[in-house]
Parts: structure tokens; C-alpha cells; sequence
């Protein structure tokens, strides 16, 4: 079952950088039709959400994916704000709320590698 998970969370890990790397690529690839728009924005946060995924599975402690997600989830939309010029209602409180989260999760493993010691 190791080996299994292992190369799922590869694979899942490939598809994510993907849709990261170059998501209009990926949706023609995947789709048959390139991703414009909207869509581009939308595939990088699955991309990143697979990727998550995939660092979650890997052996070693779960929540380095949730980490790993609401980190780069929170940056990734907070670029999109600065720099592409998307600013819907929820953009902003969403960075927060993702921001928060990792705060919360860092603490979280900062206090279980000290209570372990």
C-alpha cells in the first residue's frame, strides 16, 4: 500500500504543477480546450490544492499539506489582488482567513515538536 500511495501522491504532485505551471496547457491537454479567464485563476488553486494533497499523502505528518495549501493558497491570491487586478468581494478576507490559518498550523507544529521533546 506504501508504494501505491507513493506514487499516486507523484502523480498528484505532476497534475498539480501542472495546473500551476501552465493551466491553459493543462486544460487543453486534459478538456481539449485551452483555459482562459477566470478559469486560469481557478486551475492554479486546484493545482496548488493537489499538490497539498500530494504532501499530505507522503509519508511524514498530514498537516505539512494543509500547510503547504493555505500558505501558498494565501500568497497566490493575495498576488492576484496586487498585481492581476482581481478584486472581488471575498478576495481580501480570503488571504486573511488563509494567512490566519497558517499561522495557526505553524503554531500548532511549533508546540508539538516542543511538547515531543
Amino acid at each position: 500500500m506504501k508504494r501505491v500511495l507513493i506514487v499516486t501522491t507523484v502523480v498528484e504532485c505532476a497534475a498539480g504543477s501542472a495546473l500551476l505551471i501552465d493551466p491553459s496547457l493543462a486544460g487543453q491537454l486534459v478538456f481539449g480546450e485551452a483555459l482562459t479567464g477566470i478559469a486560469i485563476s481557478v486551475a492554479r488553486v486546484a493545482g496548488i490544492a493537489l499538490i497539498a494533497l500530494g504532501i499530505a499523502c507522503w509519508p511524514g505528518p498530514p498537516v505539512v499539506g494543509m500547510l503547504t495549501y493555505n500558505a501558498l493558497v494565501a500568497l497566490y491570491l493575495a498576488s492576484l489582488g496586487l498585481i492581476g487586478g482581481s478584486t472581488g468581494v471575498l478576495l481580501w478576507p480570503a488571504v486573511v482567513l488563509h494567512a490566519i490559518l497558517t499561522a495557526l498550523l505553524i503554531s500548532d507544529m511549533t508546540r508539538r515538536r516542543r511538547d515531543a521533546r
